[in-house]
């Protein structure tokens, strides 16, 4: 039985909401509002976050923030009930793995919720080798993080996918639908501004290796340039 953490301020939304979660075999962790959230998450372990974008005390997007630095891989969705494309793109931005706007069929949450905790299972189960030497860093896989000297850069599960993803296809052009079709498992228009985002950030941690670079040809994609 995966376990969830429900944070929603309305009352009546998130009683109907546990219980049909409950029927597809979830446990559900109630919390009616984002600073109750956080209290729980730190004392709790959960496969994922369903979290309301409009919440009093703290915002789904802040805590969405929070969240992460306890546990950068946990995987989330926000719920909301604006369908603001800039707090779509906000949502993708902070790593969010789903973004529904209300009001939804329950049955297509579900089966969304599934799909995400599929996917995050897999990924995973891929990596078999630890470390990985890209030019002065190594890339620790199992822990996601990358070192250099003595410092350590700790990653998200999707950064260290999309750092992996590269080095396997090194020194070669990668369309840019391949890339989503891999690690965001959507090419739409939304993931694509949620990739530029995330590989503006690995570029700033690969940015003191002068022999390694990301290059992009507009309109067709991506390489990632290590020079041997």
């Amino acid at each position: 039985m995966k376990k969830i953490l429900l944070a929603e301020d309305d009352f009546d939304f998130s009683n109907v909401l546990t219980q049909y979660l409950q029927l597809h075999n979830f446990d559900v962790v109630w919390a009616e509002n984002g600073v109750k959230a956080l209290e729980i998450f730190k004392k709790n372990s959960f496969d994922i976050c369903i979290l309301d974008v409009m919440m009093p005390k703290m915002d789904g997007f802040v805590l969405a923030e929070e969240l992460i630095k306890i546990n950068p891989e946990i995987p989330f969705v926000f719920l909301t009930a604006k369908q603001l494309k800039e707090d779509k793109i906000k949502g993708l931005q902070l790593g969010a793995d789903d973004y529904i706007v209300k009001p939804f069929e329950v049955e297509e949450l579900i089966l969304r919720l599934n799909n995400i905790l599929k996917r995050s299972e897999a990924n995973f189960k891929t990596t078999t080798i630890q470390e990985i030497a890209i030019g002065k860093y190594i890339f620790d896989t199992k822990r996601l993080c990358l070192k250099k000297d003595n410092r350590t850069q700790q990653l998200t599960e999707k950064e260290a996918l999309l750092i992996e993803y590269l080095y396997q296809n090194r020194n070669q052009l990668i369309k840019r639908e391949a890339i989503l079709k891999n690690i965001w498992k959507n090419d739409d228009y939304f993931s694509g501004r949620s990739m530029d985002v995330f590989i503006t950030k690995i570029r700033k941690y690969f940015q003191e290796d002068k022999n390694i670079s990301i290059e992009s040809t507009r309109f067709i994609g991506l390489e990632f340039k290590i020079k041997e």
